[in-house]
C-alpha cells in the first residue's frame, strides 16, 4: 500500500470516528428528554405498585389469573400499577388495573423485534433506554410485586433490591408471588449468600414471599401505617441521587 493510500485511509479512519464521537454525544440529548418527559408524565400517579414477571405467560395460564387479581384489589384500594406494558404478566397488571378504579401505567420499550404493547393502558409512556426505564420503576414506585419470570424480570428485582439495600432508593416492600417458584432462589440466596457472608442476614428480611392477592395488598398497607405513602424529605433528597 503506498504512502497515499496509507493517509487516506488514516483520515477516512479519523472522520469515521469523530463522526461517531458526535453521535454518542447528542445521544446524551435524546436520554435527557426521555428523563424529562417521563418524569413529567408520571409524577403524579403516588402511591404506586411495580409489578413485573415473564412476557411468555398466556392468558389462560394460572399466573396470568392471579396477576390481573392482584392489579385489580391494588387499583381499587388507591394504587396505580405499573407495569411493562407489553403481554403477558405485564398484561395482566395492567388489564387488572384498567378495570379497576386507580391508573393503569405501561411503561414499554422499543425493542429489535418489537415489543407487543398491550391494550390496558390508562398512561403509556415509551422507553429507547432500559435504563431509564429501569429508573421510573423504582422512582414512582412504593413497593415491587413481582411474579415468576425469566432473565428481565430477575434483573428488576435484583435491581430493587441492590438499591434498597444499599440506601441508594426509599425502602419498599419487595413482595415475590408464588412461592413455590421463588423457594429455590430463597433457598440458595440464605443457605450460599448469607452463609458465605456476601450478603447479611438482615438482607434476607428485604424480601416477603406472598401468594394471596389480599395479602399482597394487606403487607403494602401494613408496611406504610406508621410513615404514610408519601416520602419523606430525606427520602426525596436520596432519590435525587438514584
Amino acid at each position: 500500500m503506498s504512502t497515499q493510500d496509507k493517509l487516506a485511509r488514516t483520515m477516512t479512519n479519523d472522520f469515521r470516528e469523530k463522526t461517531w464521537s458526535a453521535r454518542e454525544s447528542w445521544r446524551v440529548f435524546g436520554i435527557m428528554a426521555e428523563f424529562v418527559e417521563a418524569t413529567e408524565r408520571l409524577n403524579s400517579i403516588r402511591p404506586a405498585v411495580s409489578i413485573f414477571g415473564s412476557a411468555r405467560t398466556l392468558p389462560d395460564h394460572p399466573n396470568y389469573i392471579l396477576t390481573e387479581q392482584i392489579a385489580r384489589q391494588l387499583s381499587d384500594a388507591g394504587f396505580s400499577v405499573i407495569s411493562g406494558g407489553g403481554p403477558g404478566i405485564m398484561e395482566a397488571a395492567n388489564k387488572g388495573a384498567y378495570f379497576g378504579t386507580s391508573p393503569s401505567i405501561g411503561l414499554n420499550i422499543q425493542l429489535p423485534h418489537e415489543q407487543h404493547r398491550n391494550i390496558y393502558q390508562d398512561v403509556s409512556q415509551t422507553f429507547r433506554h432500559f435504563f431509564a426505564r429501569k429508573y421510573m420503576f423504582v422512582k414512582f414506585a412504593t413497593a415491587y410485586v413481582v411474579l415468576p419470570g425469566g432473565f428481565g424480570t430477575l434483573d428488576e428485582l435484583m435491581e430493587a433490591l441492590t438499591l434498597v439495600q444499599t440506601g441508594k432508593t426509599r425502602k419498599m416492600p419487595i413482595i415475590l408471588v408464588c412461592s413455590d417458584f421463588w423457594r429455590g432462589m430463597i433457598d440458595w440466596l440464605r443457605h450460599t449468600l448469607v452463609t458465605e457472608g456476601m450478603i447479611a442476614p438482615e438482607d434476607m428480611d428485604l424480601i416477603q414471599v406472598i401468594d394471596e392477592p389480599r395479602e399482597v395488598v394487606k403487607a403494602i398497607f401494613r408496611y406504610y401505617e406508621t410513615s404514610g405513602f408519601e416520602p419523606s424529605a430525606a427520602e426525596r433528597e436520596v432519590q435525587l441521587n438514584l
